[in-house]
């Protein structure tokens, strides 16, 4: 493969357009719009039609299609939800008030470390702010500079142990430059020469003084790309997790918004009912980075919300959401690790996801993922409708494993879940890497998913 491939150059322009969770959001909603989806306003009714729906809360997006079916199949089966849930945040670093500093004739900017970033993947590296900004009058405000700013690493010569290992001080070693100050302006420790709000407002069409509240972060502005012998390997920002709003983005796009698409449930899968329409569900949240306890979070009510309200609108009513509950799932797919080359020994020394082996049913025995016996003969049904090899990932048992949305939202939620994504190596690096071949997999192990088989 010595080019992109359609899927991965979608992915790279999707990638591209979402430096912040807020772009993220906002792209996969102008792109399901575009495909015929209709923007839902949160403080309206939920429509009833047949269609597809989008719906923006901050920096999470919510997606769904209504099947022409109906709302009760002809047995009295309610209808059933197929939920792919992702996040759109990745680690970073993001604005402090007040973020404009010089010193020493540099113009740097207060920033605090979002997530858990690998920090030395930060440095040397060209960088853009990119968020949103309210203005004074109440708008939200897209914004996003090009790339100006740059954790400068300290020269060999200054500090001849740096290679026997590298210390980064998070309050003194992290302000990034992004100017130099004109002469005889913002000193020693002085106020700055120059606002990097303004930068940004200028990039709304907007005034610093419009300014009235932000929530900006940084960014790589190196464009994604293959590598590789062969071009097998893809190299970008932000794939933990935007690889798996993306797989969610183009299931839901494939899905006409009016007419065929959904399908119902398919006899003898467990905790289902054959016949039941299948309502698929894209669940993009926020904050996924931070635990996810916020309004836009996977640990919040915006889910929830969406689902009980479109059963609402259906006309399902009583013990009916507790039922459509019991028969739904919920894909929660987050990247994973594949086995690194020179670690090796933090893996498990059975289970070894390889890159291009196809994506990973993530097993934790408590309950960091969400997996059971039913969801992997779920997955191993949905990849081998969508001709997709997939592979196990289970950690060492002396490397305890993050977590993701998934034993979120099961708890909250009630609804069955499997956990699933690409394997990637360098996770949460500013770059990561993954098998070239491996998303567009994921993604079509989701249409079988949202297809009710």
């Amino acid at each position: 493969m010595t080019e992109l491939s359609p899927h991965l150059q979608d992915l790279s322009d999707f990638v591209t357009a979402s430096p912040s969770s807020y772009h993220a959001a906002a792209e996969a909603a102008r792109r399901l719009e575009a495909a015929g989806y209709a923007r839902v306003d949160e403080r309206a009714d939920f429509p009833a039609a047949p269609g597809g729906y989008v719906l923006v809360r901050d920096g999470a997006v919510m997606a769904w299609r209504i099947p022409d079916a109906g709302p009760v199949a002809s047995d009295g089966a309610v209808p059933v939800f197929r939920i792919l849930g992702a996040h759109t945040d990745s680690p970073t670093f993001k604005l402090k008030p007040r973020p404009s500093t010089s010193r020493e004739g540099w113009l740097q900017a207060g920033v605090e470390v979002y997530g858990g970033p690998l920090l030395n993947s930060w440095l040397d590296r060209e960088l853009c702010f990119a968020g949103r900004v309210v203005s004074t009058d109440g708008r939200e405000h897209l914004v996003r500079t090009g790339p100006v700013a740059r954790f400068p690493q300290l020269a060999i010569h200054l500090d001849r142990e740096a290679n026997n290992g590298l210390t980064l001080d998070r309050q003194k070693h992290l302000n990034p430059i992004w100017g130099a100050a004109p002469a005889g302006a913002g000193g020693r420790g002085g106020e700055p020469a120059a606002d990097i709000l303004a930068v940004l407002a200028r990039t709304a069409g907007l005034d610093a003084d419009d300014v009235a509240g932000f929530d900006v972060v940084m960014a790589d502005t190196q464009p994604p790309g293959l590598f590789g012998a062969a071009g097998e390997f893809f190299a970008s920002g932000r794939l933990d997790n935007l690889s798996s709003v993306h797989a969610g983005l183009v299931a839901m796009e494939r899905l006409a918004p009016h007419g065929d698409g959904a399908g119902v449930v398919a006899e003898g899968i467990v905790g289902e009912a054959a016949g039941a329409p299948v309502i698929p569900v894209l669940a993009a949240f926020d904050h996924e980075e931070l635990g996810s306890a916020s309004r836009s979070g996977a640990a919040g009510p915006v889910l929830e919300d969406v689902l009980r309200r479109v059963l609402v609108a259906l006309g399902v009513e009583g013990q009916g959401a507790a039922r459509s509950f019991a028969g739904s799932w919920l894909l929660s797919a987050d990247a994973g690790h594949l086995v690194h080359p020179n670690y090796a020994e933090r893996h498990d020394p059975v289970n070894h996801p390889v890159p291009n082996g196809g994506p990973l049913l993530k097993i934790n025995a408590n309950q960091r993922y969400s997996t059971d016996a039913a969801g992997a003969a779920a997955f191993a049904r949905w990849c081998g409708v969508a001709g997709a090899p997939f592979q196990e990932f289970v950690s060492n048992n002396t490397v305890p494993c993050g977590s993701t949305i998934g034993p979120i939202s099961a708890t909250r939620l009630g609804i069955r879940t499997v956990d699933v994504g690409i394997g990637l190596l360098s996770m949460h690096s500013v770059r990561e890497m993954c098998g070239a071949e491996d998303p567009e997999r994921l993604a079509g192990a989701v249409d079988a998913f949202y297809a009710g088989v």
